[in-house]
């Protein structure tokens, strides 16, 4: 970086680059310095929804429909997914008499799963072996079920 901005002062001193062309130059690349920096990490803007397996789907999603006022966005015969804010909360039939969460949704600023997928790899944790580059699940060093996706993802019934 250091090399492009004595290219850029040079070129200025010479009279090839205007004082403004100077100006913008030095901040796109000052721009570009700091969206390299933040492409490092995955940073979490949301928790985009959680989803819970229940013993009976249709009592579940009645209650909090109901309960909460919570519009029904999507669904299908095993699966809910009641509106909340900018987010949402999914409902799944389960396979057993005990209701649990069966996994929580992180929004990532710029996802791109690819990358996502690498970083996981590098720290040897397990993720779906699906190719989707909108939205994909992993288990976290305790065994959680994450997902992940950009933080406008609005789910999908099954």
């Amino acid at each position: 970086m250091i090399e492009t901005i004595e290219a850029m002062l040079n070129k200025f001193e010479c009279g090839k680059l205007t004082r403004r062309q100077l100006v913008l130059s030095l901040a796109a690349v000052a721009a570009g310095a700091q969206s390299a920096a933040k492409e490092e990490g995955f940073r979490a803007v949301s928790i985009n929804h959680i989803t819970v397996k229940v013993p009976d789907l249709q009592r579940t999603s009645t209650f909090y429909q109901e309960f909460f006022e919570m519009p029904l966005k999507q669904h299908s015969a095993k699966t809910r997914i009641l509106g909340v804010g900018d987010c949402f909360f999914g409902i799944e039939q389960g396979d057993s008499q005990a209701a649990r969460v069966d996994h929580f949704d992180f929004g990532i600023a710029g996802f791109d799963a690819d990358a996502v997928r690498a970083k996981l790899k590098k720290l040897n944790l397990k993720f779906d072996s699906s190719n989707s580059k909108e939205s994909f699940k992993f288990y976290d060093p305790d065994g959680f079920l994450v997902q992940v996706n950009a933080p406008d993802y609005v789910g999908h019934v099954g």
